[in-house]
């Protein structure tokens, strides 16, 4: 059962709905203001969301799994000063990508290993995860940015002709992802993992190894997301990652992916970050006060929590 539940097409049917939000919105914008649809603009809308849309891959597998992740925001700050303190210390860039998405994914297993072998539930070791990340960001900064020019800044602020550097690795990640979890054992136990952890155990499916592998994975990807975050400004600010946890968690909802676990796709995160893009991109466009963005933004999450809880009792039923 589990191992063809999540081996249907790439593309599930289950992604319209969201694709049609994000359709009828851009047509709305579109007619409000002339400047949404402009090649600068979309560029601009791809390379805004392309960070918390790499964090929001893997708090995606993290939530698939049936936990989750709050400490992804700091914990990219952290990576994000690693890569300019590397820099500054004339690190090769190759060097630098390498060893600070190593380091994120030694961090985040380290959560990962306290909610599976030591019971503690994901919420707190992962708030807790966050408050030492932010902690040490802010002693080995003095709390001041650290501004510093570096080629791997290129991953942040580079351009392959007019498509950012960093939107080309989002789209990049969505790819490999939506395959891995597609096609690959690991990928599917992930889904067994949440859809029954206990089934899935009896199944011979080592659920404290799968649950160590994705927040490892995770890792990795905020890693990535910290070298982006710094390229973007070439300077490493503490903190930088203060409320990407939330915007990831955004996306991964409004997509579909089941806060109860067991369900969800990488396509899925992707719209969802992209639904959250436009809505920024069209608070500023249209001049209306960034405080609008955050209620907004709110009663999004809401609405999405919402459908995901009378699709659960309809499926009860």
């Amino acid at each position: 059962m589990f191992i063809v539940e999540n081996k249907k097409s790439i593309f599930k049917i289950k992604e319209l709905p969201i694709l049609l939000v994000l359709i009828v919105g851009c047509v709305i914008v579109s007619l409000l203001t002339p400047y949404f649809l402009t090649p600068n603009n979309i560029f601009n809308v791809l390379r805004q969301i392309s960070v918390y849309a790499i964090l929001a891959i893997g708090e995606a597998l993290i939530i698939i799994t049936g936990e989750i992740d709050l400490s992804i925001g700091y914990m990219m700050g952290l990576c994000g000063v690693l890569t300019a303190l590397m820099a500054k210390a004339g690190v090769p860039a190759v060097l630098i990508v390498i060893a600070v998405v190593a380091f994120g994914a030694a961090l985040a297993s380290i959560s990962g290993f306290l909610v599976t072998k030591f019971g503690i539930n994901s919420f707190i070791a992962t708030l807790g995860m966050q408050n030492i990340c932010r902690g040490v960001s802010l002693l080995l900064t003095g709390g001041i940015s650290i501004m510093v020019k570096s080629p791997v800044a290129a991953l942040g602020s580079g351009y392959l002709g007019p498509m950012p550097i960093s939107s080309i690795i989002m789209l990049v990640a969505i790819v490999a992802f939506t395959l891995f979890v597609t096609y690959t054992q690991l990928g599917r136990n992930i889904f067994a993992v949440g859809s029954n952890v206990v089934a899935a155990n009896f199944s011979g499916v080592n659920s404290s190894r799968v649950k160590i592998a994705v927040f490892a994975i995770s890792g990795m990807l905020v890693g990535l997301g910290g070298i982006i975050s710094y390229g973007t400004l070439k300077a490493a600010d503490p903190t930088a990652g203060a409320g990407y946890e939330l915007d990831a968690i955004a996306a991964v909802v409004i997509g579909g992916t089941s806060m109860a676990g067991g369900e969800g796709t990488i396509i899925g995160v992707l719209i969802g970050a992209a639904i959250m893009g436009v809505l920024k991109n069209a608070f500023v466009l249209l001049k209306i006060s960034a405080y609008w963005q955050v209620v907004v933004l709110g009663f999004v999450i809401i609405a999405a929590v919402f459908m995901d809880s009378l699709k659960r009792l309809r499926a009860e039923k």
